[in-house]
């Protein structure tokens, strides 16, 4: 039988809360890796405080008879999606019931922004039994999967090592990234991107100025720390055809955030030559000393056929996968 919720109120985070809702928070971040698949550890408490007073984040607490029970946090200010981050209920208890009511009021705080944004949520861990219940809020789902390449404890190396890759054209090579290739970039990745399942929960990839802020933020450590390095661009007659960009996240955990090739250069098998390249640069690093870097990893959808084959050869490997959800902005 369901528990009646009458006595639930949910309302964003105020410093009147902060002592009751230190223990839901505590209790999500001990989950954070076992339940929700995060791969670095939240912000301390004081830490998710100070960005909550900031409105770099707004944390809305779901309270039973005045004790706080779940909370939903959601950003709008990285992007130009309203980033739905985390539900999480108190022990995963009534996850279902305490979810919902929170996505509802989610929505209702959100409703004007929604006119002109695209709500993206990624649904890691526990949150994919959700699913069901949001759809009927006009959710959709995209299948994304996770792959790595760890440096060590697997065979993902030798994978590597053994891997042999047609020769180049001699009209390409391969070069590592400097600041003059960036207008290029934003074109060759508004083109491959616009029309990808990536831009239904980013819409900023559907335009040149979008895709211009999605750079500047890669390239200017704003995401994670930008590896010029290990970012590796094609070049066709010396002109940018394709960019496989790297950057780094809490000093060890090397990520792909984008794969791209202009049209004419698919099909060619080019995309494996800049992969392997700054894959290879990043063992270089880590071998070296330079870096701790304990893996590499990346997230493409589930059905893209040829860009998990890709991967899979050259050493990555599956670990695991969630629902991107996205709700399209309101007619």
């Amino acid at each position: 039988m369901q528990k009646d919720n009458t006595n639930f109120e949910a309302r964003l985070l105020s410093a009147d809360d902060y002592k009751g809702f230190a223990t839901i928070y505590n209790d999500f971040r001990d989950r954070a890796f076992d339940e929700y698949n995060f791969e670095l550890e939240p912000l301390g408490f004081e830490d998710f405080v100070d960005a909550v007073e900031k409105k770099l984040i707004e944390c809305l607490v779901l309270f039973d008879n005045t004790i706080p029970v779940a909370f939903l946090v959601y950003t709008t200010a990285i992007s130009e999606a309203i980033e739905l981050n985390i539900i999480h209920s108190f022990k995963m208890e009534n996850m279902i019931e305490r979810g919902m009511y929170l996505i509802k009021k989610f929505l209702e705080l959100t409703k004007s922004e929604r006119y002109d944004k695209v709500v993206c949520y990624p649904m890691l861990g526990e949150q994919k039994n959700l699913i069901g219940d949001i759809a009927r809020y006009g959710f959709k789902f995209v299948g994304i999967a996770v792959l790595r390449f760890m440096m060590s404890g697997t065979n993902s190396r030798d994978i590597l090592n053994i891997t042999q890759l047609s020769e180049l054209d001699s009209d390409y090579r391969l070069v590592d990234w400097q600041d003059k290739y960036f207008e290029d970039a934003v074109e060759v990745v508004q083109e491959a991107f616009e029309t990808s399942a990536d831009a239904l929960f980013d819409p900023r990839f559907k335009t040149p100025e979008g895709t211009r802020d999605i750079m500047d933020k890669i390239v200017n450590n704003i995401y994670a720390e930008f590896l010029p390095e290990a970012t590796t661009v094609m070049l066709y007659n010396n002109i940018p055809a394709g960019f496989c960009f790297m950057n780094l996240t809490g000093g060890r955990i090397a990520n792909i955030p984008i794969v791209a090739i202009r049209k004419e250069h698919q099909g060619k098998g080019l995309s494996k030559h800049m992969l392997k390249k700054s894959v290879e640069s990043l063992i270089h690093m880590a071998d070296n000393g330079e870096r701790p870097i304990t893996e590499v990893n990346t997230t493409t959808e589930t059905n893209n056929f040829q860009a998990l084959k890709m991967y899979r050869h050259l050493g990555f490997k599956e670990d695991y996968n969630y629902p991107q959800a996205y709700l399209p902005v309101k007619d």
